[in-house]
């Protein structure tokens, strides 16, 4: 017999109509009706009263299911429940019912969509890059980077070497935003057709001085007389988090 079955049989030998246990279970008598045709299965706590209503226990109803030969597709693990679950007592099998039941429709739920991250492009300026006198044509970049939409950025560059560390690592991308830099800031600057990444200073009579931030690496640093003739372009200033002094010598 199935659970319906028994069901069925359990309420007409105590003379009740399926309106009357349908009120007692607080569902309704059609519903009572597809419980006993196995149309549908009551949830958890509507099955615990069933037991009350019809004054029988879960080994009633379900005993003929429960001996029944498991799937053949039954895992070991899962026979090894069923096991477990039919020694249970009354009290032990509607603790596991219940978990089942909120484990069900939580893992029926679709899971969320994790929100959209907006991206746009910006160049990556590199060695070879070529500037010309004045405002460099970011539309000549032979790279995209791309970065999120709502960082501040104008431009991305390549570190080479270490002359920068530890802020700016060998071959790191940092990203740049146009602008004339201030005394201290760290640019991004051709000069004379090589590429720089460096803190610049510009000292009264317009001589221009690049500094590297490893001060062990100060050999690398470069001064551009104002007399000289250079061609300096400046893309812009490097985003850092923090604003680095200047050597001494320039009072940082």
């Amino acid at each position: 017999m199935s659970f319906g079955s028994r069901l069925r049989e359990r309420r007409e030998a105590l003379g009740m109509k399926q309106s009357e246990l349908g009120r007692l279970l607080g569902v309704t008598g059609s519903a009572i009706g597809n419980y006993e045709n196995s149309v549908s299965s009551p949830k958890a706590d509507v099955l615990y009263r069933v037991f009350d209503a019809l004054q029988c226990d879960a080994n009633y109803l379900f005993r003929d299911e429960m001996t029944a030969p498991p799937s053949e597709d039954a895992t070991p693990p899962e026979l090894d429940m069923l096991r477990k679950y039919r020694a249970l007592d009354e009290h032990g099998r509607k603790l596991i019912d219940t978990i089942l039941e909120l484990e069900a429709d939580r893992t029926a739920e679709p899971p969320a969509a994790a929100p959209a991250v907006t991206t746009r492009i910006i160049p990556l300026l590199g060695n070879s890059f070529a500037a010309g006198v004045g405002e460099p044509d970011f539309g000549n970049a032979l790279e995209e980077y791309e970065i999120e939409a709502g960082r501040k950025a104008d431009f991305a560059v390549r570190v080479n070497g270490d002359s920068m560390e530890p802020y700016l690592h060998d071959g790191s991308i940092a990203l740049g935003v146009k602008g004339t830099p201030r005394d201290g800031d760290v640019a991004a600057l051709m000069v004379d057709g090589a590429f720089y990444v460096k803190q610049v200073c510009i000292d009264a009579p317009g001589n221009l001085y690049l500094f590297s931030l490893n001060r062990d690496r100060a050999d690398l640093d470069l001064e551009v007389k104002a007399s000289s003739g250079a061609n300096v372009s400046c893309f812009g200033t490097i985003v850092m988090e923090k604003r680095l002094p200047l050597p001494l010598r320039f009072g940082g």
